[in-house]
């Protein structure tokens, strides 16, 4: 029956232990949803682990594909989420952009707040705005080109983000000109337009790459993925991608 289960569940267990999991979430899948019916990772894992607690330390967009670390005790999650805080969880991503970046590597430094009651988007705030938001919160994030197809004019870049801000890296990106591909809630029409023609359905970014220390252990513990996405299924990009 636990093989059943496991079966239906769209959630990938890449390791576990008594005190935590690490899983890759399939874009498309919620980190958790409120809405009833709808399937997320929270309640695949619940359901596979039998109980109730299940420690949410960091969280993706539901168009994202990535990995994710739970905690099964209170304590490692209290160790873990701590860890997140302090900026020692190393996270670092894959996302695909029309064109190419004027520079190949670059940081982009942000203030960021949630626009709850118009759109549910990250708003970019002006330096000197930033008075007028009061709940703007500092966001920052390095990229770098690891390669350009020119044929299909779209480039492939790694993403580190220093802070984890609510849609940081989609926001960031597009206020920036390089809008992730497939994005339909920050892309503008013509990379939205471009991502339909290649038929990309979900946002072109995949957290590939964890690391950080056990809880209880004190070891570090390094986790690689390969996407599953479309785009980064080997037409354009795969043989340049390193796990």
């Amino acid at each position: 029956m636990d093989d059943l289960l496991e079966d239906r569940m769209k959630t990938e267990i890449i390791y576990e232990d008594n005190e935590l999991l690490v899983v890759h979430k399939p874009a498309g899948l919620a980190t958790q949803t409120a809405k009833a019916g709808q399937a997320d990772t929270v309640s695949e894992l619940k359901n596979y682990l039998k109980c109730s607690y299940l420690g949410i330390i960091h969280r993706l967009d539901q168009p994202v594909e990535g990995l994710l670390v739970f905690a099964k005790t209170k304590k490692s999650a209290a160790a873990l989420s701590l860890q997140l805080k302090e900026g020692t969880v190393n996270k670092q991503y894959y996302a695909v952009i029309c064109g190419k970046p004027m520079a190949e590597r670059g940081e982009l430094v942000d203030y960021l707040y949630k626009d709850t009651l118009k759109t549910g988007r990250a708003v970019v705030a002006a330096p000197q705005d930033i008075s007028r938001y009061p709940d703007a919160k500092r966001a920052v994030l390095q990229y770098r080109l690891l390669q350009y197809a020119e044929e299909a004019d779209l480039s492939l870049l790694e993403i580190h983000i220093d802070t984890g801000r609510f849609h940081q890296i989609r926001a960031q990106m597009s206020h920036a000109g390089m809008a992730l591909l497939g994005d339909a809630k920050y892309a503008e029409e013509a990379v939205r337009k471009r991502g339909e023609e290649l038929g990309i359905r979900n946002v072109a970014l995949c957290a590939f790459c964890i690391s950080f220390q056990h809880p209880v252990k004190k070891r570090k513990m390094d986790f690689r993925i390969k996407p599953q996405g479309k785009i980064f299924s080997g037409t354009y990009f795969e043989p340049f991608i390193s796990y």
